[in-house]
C-alpha cells in the first residue's frame, strides 16, 4: 500500500522533466515536479514555462523512415508523448523539420502539466541530492551550480561539460522582402506554405568574403580562465566554424544549394542565409544555423552586413552557455539510477544526449522506469533495436567512459541489419530496414505494457 502511495519527485520542467512527470501521472503515479524558475532565473530562459525552447525552435527531421530523429518523434508519439504531441499542435511551416511556435508550445506544455490531477508543481530550487524518495533529476543544460556541486561530490568525479550557443531571432518587419524570398531548400513540403517556410537572403562573394572577415575580427566572449570545455559539434558557434575555413559556412548553414532567387532568377547566389519562422504569429524569425559567442554589439552590426538584414531588429540576440552532464556509463545503471544512490534518476541533457528530442524521450523512458518501480511493477527492458532503446544503451553502458561525450540520435547507435548493402548507395534501404525493425519492437514493448500506441490527449 506504501509503494502504491509514494510520490516521484522530478526535478528541473525542461523536456525531459515535462515528458516524465507526463508519463508517470498517467501511469497513475503522484508527482511533484520542481522548477525553480521564474524565482531563481537562468541566462538563457526568457519566462517561467514548462518546457521551454532556449536555442531552437525546431524539433528536426519529422522523417520517421529515414531519419533516426523523426523515428523518435514517431516512437514517442505511440507512447502518449506530451512533447511530441504538443508539437505537432503547435507546428509551424519548416520543410521536412518539425518547427514550432516557441511561446504557444511552451504554454501548452506548461497548462497541461498544471491541468493534470497527478502532478503538482512547486517552483523552488532543489540542490541537494535526497537520501529516500524517488527521484528524477531533469535540470538539462542549465544545472544550478549547487545543485551541480551536490551531484560532483556525491559522483567524485569532475563534471563534464561543453558549450552550446544561441541563435539571435529577428522581428519579421524589420527583414527586407524586396531582397529576401520565401523558398524551403529544394522547395521541399507537402504544401505550398510548408515549401515556402524560409526566409532566403542572398550573397555574392565579395559579400561573402566581407562577412567572413567581420565575423573572424569581431568581439567575442572568452572563456574564464582554467575553462577547459569544448563545444557540442552539432551546435558550433558560426565564428567557431568560419575560424574552421573560410569556406566552412558556405558548406554548411550558409549553403546555396536547392535555392533560386525568386527576385533575380538567373543569378546564382555564393551563399544563403535562411531565417525560418520562430511563432504562430509571423512575427519573428530565427537565423538557421547562426549560433554565436559574439558580444552583443558586435552581433548587431556583423549581423546587419547581411543582405535583407541592414535594417534587421533583434527580438533576441545569441549567446552561448555551459551544459553540463554525467559520464553516464560510468555513473548510471541500465535504469537509469545513480549507482551509488538508486533512489535518483537521471534524464534529459545531463544524461549525455543532445537534443530537444533525445532530452524527451529520455525523460519518458525514466518517468516509465520510475513509475513502474513504484507501483511494484516489472517493466521490460526497453529494446535495444528502437531509437529509445539505441540512446539508452549508449549513454549507460555502450559508449567508451573515457572518451564520452553527449550525442544526438543516429543511426550509428543501431545494431547492424543482417544482408543489407553497406555504404551510401544502400543507405535508403538500410535506413529504412532501420526503422521498420524498430517500429515493429517498440509497438510490441508498448503492448506488453498496455499501451494502444494512441497519441497523448
Amino acid at each position: 500500500m506504501r509503494a502504491m502511495t509514494q510520490e516521484l519527485h522530478i526535478v528541473g520542467g525542461g523536456m525531459a522533466g515535462s515528458e516524465a512527470a507526463w508519463q508517470a501521472a498517467n501511469m497513475g503515479v503522484k508527482v511533484v515536479l520542481h522548477e525553480m524558475r521564474p524565482k531563481v532565473k537562468t541566462f538563457a530562459h526568457q519566462t517561467g514555462n514548462l518546457g521551454e525552447m532556449v536555442c531552437s525552435n525546431s524539433f528536426r527531421s519529422d522523417d520517421h523512415e529515414q531519419n533516426a530523429v523523426g523515428l523518435l518523434h514517431w516512437e514517442m508519439l505511440q507512447a502518449g508523448g506530451l512533447i511530441m504531441a504538443t508539437a505537432y499542435d503547435r507546428r509551424l511551416p519548416a520543410g521536412g523539420a518539425l518547427a514550432v511556435d516557441r511561446e504557444g508550445f511552451a504554454q501548452s506544455v506548461t497548462d497541461a502539466l498544471r491541468d493534470h490531477p497527478n502532478i503538482l508543481i512547486s517552483y523552488e530550487e532543489i540542490d541537494t541530492l535526497p537520501d529516500d524518495g524517488q527521484w528524477i533529476f531533469a535540470t538539462g543544460p542549465l544545472t544550478s551550480p549547487a545543485l551541480g556541486e551536490a551531484i560532483q561530490r556525491e559522483t567524485g568525479s569532475d563534471r563534464l561539460a561543453f558549450f552550446d550557443a544561441i541563435a539571435p531571432i529577428v522581428y519579421a518587419e524589420s527583414i527586407d522582402m524586396s531582397v529576401a524570398w520565401r523558398q524551403s531548400r529544394y522547395d521541399k513540403g507537402e504544401t505550398e506554405e510548408e515549401r515556402k517556410a524560409y526566409l532566403n537572403c542572398p550573397m555574392t562573394k565579395e559579400q561573402y568574403e566581407a562577412f567572413i572577415d567581420a565575423l573572424l575580427a569581431a568581439d567575442k566572449t572568452e572563456f574564464h580562465e582554467g575553462e577547459t570545455a569544448g563545444y557540442f559539434d552539432g551546435c558550433l558557434p558560426i565564428e567557431v566554424m568560419a575560424e574552421r575555413g573560410r569556406e566552412t559556412l558556405r558548406h554548411g548553414p550558409m549553403k546555396p544549394i536547392g535555392l533560386t532567387n525568386a527576385h533575380k532568377p538567373e543569378e546564382k547566389a555564393y551563399a544563403v542565409v535562411q531565417l525560418r519562422r520562430d511563432n504562430a504569429l509571423g512575427t519573428l524569425y530565427n537565423i538557421v544555423g547562426f549560433q554565436t559567442k559574439m558580444k552583443y554589439g558586435a552581433q548587431a552590426s556583423v549581423f546587419k552586413m547581411i543582405p535583407g538584414l541592414e535594417n534587421a531588429s533583434f527580438a533576441r540576440l545569441g549567446g552561448i552557455h555551459r551544459n553540463t552532464f554525467l559520464n553516464s556509463p560510468t555513473l548510471l545503471d541500465d535504469q537509469m539510477r545513480l549507482r551509488s544512490k538508486p533512489n535518483i534518476r537521471f534524464a534529459g541533457q545531463v544524461t549525455g544526449v543532445e537534443g530537444y528530442v533525445e532530452s524527451a524521450a529520455m525523460g519518458l523512458i525514466s518517468g516509465r522506469m520510475a513509475a513502474s518501480e513504484i507501483l511494484g511493477k516489472t517493466m521490460p527492458s526497453v529494446p535495444q533495436d528502437s531509437a529509445h532503446g539505441a540512446l539508452i544503451h549508449h549513454i549507460t553502458g555502450g559508449a567508451e567512459a573515457k572518451t564520452f561525450q553527449p550525442m544526438n540520435v543516429n543511426f550509428g547507435l543501431f545494431r547492424p541489419l543482417e544482408g543489407l548493402r553497406g555504404g551510401r548507395k544502400g543507405r535508403r534501404e538500410r535506413y529504412k530496414g532501420y526503422t521498420d525493425r524498430a517500429k515493429e519492437v517498440w509497438s510490441a514493448w508498448l503492448a506488453e505494457q498496455g499501451v494502444d500506441g494512441q497519441a497523448a490527449e
